[in-house]
């Protein structure tokens, strides 16, 4: 009985490790693990004024509200903007945030990638861009006011992509598996 159950458990804990890696997208393409903030930054020089500025700010929470996010968008008029709505305890959010450094560190001398951290605790947030390091700032959201403004859903992980004139085109509901997915959509509805 002994030897059965420990056979049952090994067999419980590699499944596990099998789902969290799909889930993750489980390869270095795809961020997470191994990720260097300091190289994606080096790769990212050169991009427009604007873009560089976000980059200079990689993972970093930025307060100010809605003014302060409205007022970054309007800077960033004539590129094109992929924004993420996230949140540290939302494990779709977490899974996917892999993709976003790889893309955006890919992306980013053409796109504007931009975070929303939502209805969180700012400790948790920022543990949370520790561990997993993005090419670009997030602004604080508690109350969601800002994704009220964007009229992003109330669900997480959701990314609305924003055409060079400031209009929203697109808005994906729910993590993102892979880059290649994230990239599609960027090509699709951003025409990068």
């Amino acid at each position: 009985m002994r030897r059965v159950l420990t056979i049952l458990a090994v067999v419980a804990v590699a499944a596990i490790v099998v789902i969290g890696l799909t889930q993750t997208g489980g390869s270095k393409s795809d961020g997470g693990p191994g990720y260097d903030l300091s190289e994606a930054k080096q790769r990212l020089q050169g991009a427009p004024a604007p873009l560089a500025e976000l980059h200079t700010q990689a993972s970093t929470l930025i307060g100010g509200g809605k003014p302060a996010f409205e007022q970054r968008l309007a800077s960033l008029k004539g590129h094109p903007v992929v924004i993420n709505k996230w949140a540290s305890w939302c494990a779709p959010c977490q899974a996917e945030f892999g993709v976003f450094e790889s893309v955006g560190t890919e992306r980013g001398k053409e796109i504007a990638f931009v975070g929303v951290n939502a209805r969180d605790k700012r400790p948790a947030a920022e543990r949370f861009i520790a561990r997993y390091p993005v090419p670009y700032p997030s602004y604080e959201d508690p109350d969601e006011a800002i994704a009220r403004a964007m009229k992003a859903p109330s669900n997480f992980p959701v990314t609305l992509f924003v055409d060079a004139q400031g209009k929203t085109v697109f808005t994906h509901q729910g993590g993102y598996r892979s880059a290649a997915d994230l990239t599609a959509d960027i090509d699709e509805h951003l025409g990068s």
